[in-house]
């Protein structure tokens, strides 16, 4: 499609009842503003471009259900994207240069498919963990930019195929157990630490299994922490009262044997008794 053909598509009424557009490999830099008047749009295609930013007004296109903007030169999304786009279902934006995903993805509820991999991402927000519906997240070759998870993301209860392949992750989230909905995991060419080696061979259910039990270890030792805590406060406690109670009965013996010898300043035994506490 030609620019003018284009420019043309969005001046004219034909807009108003279009649900489908494929822009796909049109060497396009940017979208007009008026593509947010596309209020019946339902499947957007500009994959291919050379897009360094998505309009703000793309927001508008509220019944959209699937974006591809993969493969262009995005850094960022637009800021509000996921406040009015509640029916999108597959979003694609791989292949781009995206450092950081907008926090009001989290808003995404029908979201089912996020494809972000080979960008730039140097984590995710932690909204993430709001995204009940999600199934399949490839956040595959970030590279040396995403070095750790978010600890929500064991919050998306629906999760069933997760693609961490190429990046630079260490660990894997505590409660990482707690996905039971995944089947399918990929976390090849990662410098694991956590959980080993030899559990990642063993596949995705051992990996669940192992990092379950991590976390029930983790929580036993955190509670004997704190009633140990506790056990020595309430020690500490018993002898602040157990000495103030000493130094209240000494006080009075002394004031008994100085009244006994007469009084005039510290007595012997007052001196005494002092040095002793």
């Amino acid at each position: 499609m030609i620019l003018v053909e284009f420019a043309i598509l969005f001046s004219s009424g034909f807009q108003e009842n279009l649900e489908e557009l494929n822009l796909s490999s049109n060497l396009l830099e940017s979208l007009p503003d008026s593509i947010g008047f596309l209020f019946k749009l339902k499947i957007l295609d500009v994959s291919r471009n050379k897009l360094t930013t998505l309009p703000d007004s793309i927001s508008q296109c509220r019944l959209l259900v699937e974006l591809d903007a993969s493969f262009n030169k995005l850094t960022y999304l637009p800021t509000n994207i996921g406040y009015e786009m509640k029916n999108l279902k597959r979003l694609s934006i791989s292949l781009n240069k995206i450092r950081s995903l907008p926090t009001s993805i989290g808003k995404m509820k029908s979201l089912c498919i996020l494809d972000a991999h080979f960008n730039e991402l140097h984590g995710l927000p932690n909204s993430i963990g709001k995204l009940n519906n999600l199934e399949i997240l490839n956040l595959s070759s970030n590279f040396n930019d995403l070095t750790k998870l978010p600890d929500t993301i064991t919050d998306l209860i629906n999760l069933k195929e997760l693609d961490l392949s190429n990046n630079q992750i260490h660990t894997l989230p505590d409660t990482f157990g707690q996905l039971s909905s995944l089947t399918k995991l990929n976390v090849d060419q990662n410098p694991l630490v956590v959980p080993p080696k030899e559990i990642v061979a063993q596949g995705v259910e051992a990996i669940k299994a192992y990092m379950a039990k991590r976390w029930v270890d983790i929580l036993r030792e955190e509670d004997e922490k704190k009633k140990q805590v506790l056990q020595d406060e309430a020690e500490a406690g018993l002898l602040t009262r157990s000495t103030s109670r000493l130094k209240y009965y000494v006080a009075n013996i002394s004031g008994t044997i100085s009244e006994y010898l007469g009084g005039g300043g510290e007595s012997g035994g007052d001196f005494y008794l002092n040095q002793q506490l």
